[in-house]
């Protein structure tokens, strides 16, 4: 029984009820949307964080996809006027060997204003869903935790949850939305949860002062970086932040990043004098609060999304890998399709898992478009400039997939037609081969 008020950020108060129509878990991107929909449809609506909101969280660059979600929110012009996100403009490969890419402009794809994007400092972000689902009707705690959920057949279910005061508390929901993101409470307790068996990753971060801005010169704004390492065992994140602070992030296998090494400091800092174009962008940084974040082995999937009463979203659902920043745009889009989902259903007396998961079919249609990349990414053989080069009117389609344009329009996932059949023969080492076989209007851009 909640025998108490629970204090939410902002002053609200949750009564004495035990009874929700929703709780959902977690308060991230996934969670503050899928509490904001469900509760401006008139449902009762419980969204409770384990931490101390704001809180710190990785993942800063947003796919310019983001926008439409953020516009049905009612947050866009509270993110656009900030002032403090720094306008993500477009993206930049650089090769082992140094070479840079043109950069892939997003509003050379597109003019409209939804095609730019920010990098975002996550706790004022989530914050900013956070307070939104309270206005939207929503009870938002924080430091309250989740300690364990009790599915029933018939209906509610039970949320044990331990608040700030130390207080346990019983809370009953006919519907339990789970985006507590890589804990995964439900995918957890299931054992539904599915490592990747190829991207055994881990990521080492952190943020630094006086490090070179990607300016490119002239009229040209700047842009998000992704550098290989010369012996393309790794590669690099650099984004940059407001107030002129830059994420950089190294990622690699797990093994080779975190065993038989020194500190994951240690190992951060060895590998970019094994990456020419972010050592000569870090001359004079700073690295702020002298601290290195560690994250491993973060791709999965779950085999399960949905069940009687109970919904995955976002990071909960299933994490690819952080090279395209595909992240928050799934966890706002999912958090966004089973709040539809979910008020569909109680519109229609239905919250069976059929119900509950019938947006995922189309949601894994894009998600697959976004691993099939990072796969591509992935094949030490491979190379998306010489691919280019070879195919370069599948330029449009590539930056669909860089812009997070996956859902609604047809064509993106055209460019595996052919970049499946270059892919495998660059594995086979076949593809010099390969390539003398392809029709002359292929080998005239070559």
């Amino acid at each position: 029984m909640i025998s108490e008020k629970m204090q939410s950020k902002g002053g609200a108060m949750i009564g004495s009820q035990v009874d929700y129509d929703c709780i959902v878990m977690g308060a991230g991107p996934a969670g503050g949307t899928a509490a904001a929909l469900i509760a401006q449809a008139g449902h009762r609506t419980l969204l409770v964080e384990r931490e101390k909101m704001p809180r710190f969280h990785v993942g800063e660059s947003l796919m310019p996809e983001v926008y439409w979600t953020l516009d049905r929110l009612g947050v866009l012009e509270e993110v656009r006027s900030k002032g403090k996100f720094t306008q993500k403009n477009g993206v930049q490969f650089v090769t082992d060997k140094g070479k840079e890419s043109q950069p892939f402009y997003f509003q050379d794809h597109d003019s409209r204003e939804s095609s730019l994007t920010w990098h975002v400092e996550r706790a004022e972000f989530d914050m900013i869903l956070f307070e939104n689902a309270r206005r939207k009707g929503a009870d938002c705690v924080d430091q309250t935790r989740v300690t364990s959920i009790k599915f029933n057949e018939e209906g509610p279910h039970e949320v044990e949850v331990l608040d700030a005061a130390g207080q346990q508390r019983k809370i009953r929901a006919k519907v339990v939305v789970d985006a507590t993101g890589q804990q995964s409470l439900i995918a957890s307790k299931l054992q539904i949860k599915e490592m990747s068996p190829t991207l055994k990753h881990a990521a080492i971060w952190g943020y630094f002062e006086n490090a070179e801005r990607n300016d490119m010169g002239g009229d040209k704004p700047e842009v998000t970086c992704i550098l290989h390492t010369r012996d393309k065992k790794a590669w690099y994140w650099y984004i940059p932040l407001s107030n002129g602070a830059v994420s950089v992030g190294l990622v690699s296998k797990n093994d080779y990043l975190l065993k038989g090494r020194g500190t994951p400091k240690e190992t951060f800092f060895e590998e970019i004098e094994n990456c020419e174009g972010v050592k000569r962008r870090m001359k004079k940084a700073r690295l702020q609060g002298d601290t290195v974040h560690v994250a491993k082995e973060f791709s999965y999937t779950t085999r399960r999304h949905a069940g009687d009463g109970w919904v995955l979203t976002g990071d909960a659902y299933s994490f690819i890998d952080p090279v395209y920043s595909s992240g928050v745009f799934l966890a706002l889009k999912s958090g966004e399709l089973a709040a539809d989902a979910i008020n569909e259903g109680f519109q229609k007396g239905d919250l069976s898992e059929k119900q509950l998961g019938s947006w995922t079919e189309d949601y894994e249609s894009g998600v697959s478009l976004f691993r099939k990349l990072v796969e591509a990414f992935y094949t030490d053989e491979f190379s998306f400039g010489e691919f280019m080069k070879q195919y370069p009117h599948y330029k449009s389609n590539l930056t669909d997939l860089l812009i997070g344009r996956v859902y609604g329009k047809e064509g993106p996932g055209k460019i595996f037609d052919d970049l499946d059949p270059w892919l495998q023969h660059s594995r086979n080492g076949t593809l010099e081969e390969y390539t003398r076989t392809l029709p002359a209007p292929m080998m005239k851009s070559m």
